[in-house]
């Protein structure tokens, strides 16, 4: 159920996320940004699909999806991306492919927070939100 996710979430820690975003090709200039950046990241059900808002200083960006079904998503970093989201026990997991790529984040709640990790290649970071 993506209803344990239904929140608003503040990032509280990041790991290794400055060389997941290198190793995703985004410039000096917006990783600088990125590894600053604390955004905030609403997640709501709304009818049959699911709202993914996030917030910060730098930019604001929303996607709205089916459970299952591919959509287009241009990301924070300006990729443009055939993602699509599932359900995977109590994880939910996010795919995102563009020119033959693919990162992964699969997002779970431990102990009252959510906790994102994200995956490209052999690249892993780690994401931590708590709720707002």
């Amino acid at each position: 159920m993506v209803d344990a996710f239904c929140a608003t979430w503040k990032l509280v820690d990041s790991e290794n996320f400055d060389d997941y975003m290198k190793a995703l090709g985004v410039g000096f200039a917006t990783r600088q940004v990125g590894n600053v950046t604390k955004p905030t990241v609403i997640i709501s059900q709304e009818g049959d699909k699911v709202v993914i808002r996030t917030q910060s200083t730098f930019k604001n960006t929303e996607i709205s999806f089916k459970l299952g079904e591919e959509f287009d998503e241009a990301t924070a970093d300006d990729r443009t991306c055939k993602s699509t989201v599932t359900m995977d026990g109590d994880k939910l997991v996010h795919v995102q492919k563009w020119d033959g790529k693919e990162t992964k984040f699969v997002r779970e709640i431990k102990d009252g927070k959510m906790v994102m990790n994200l995956t490209f290649e052999d690249i892993h970071a780690v994401r931590t939100y708590e709720k707002a």
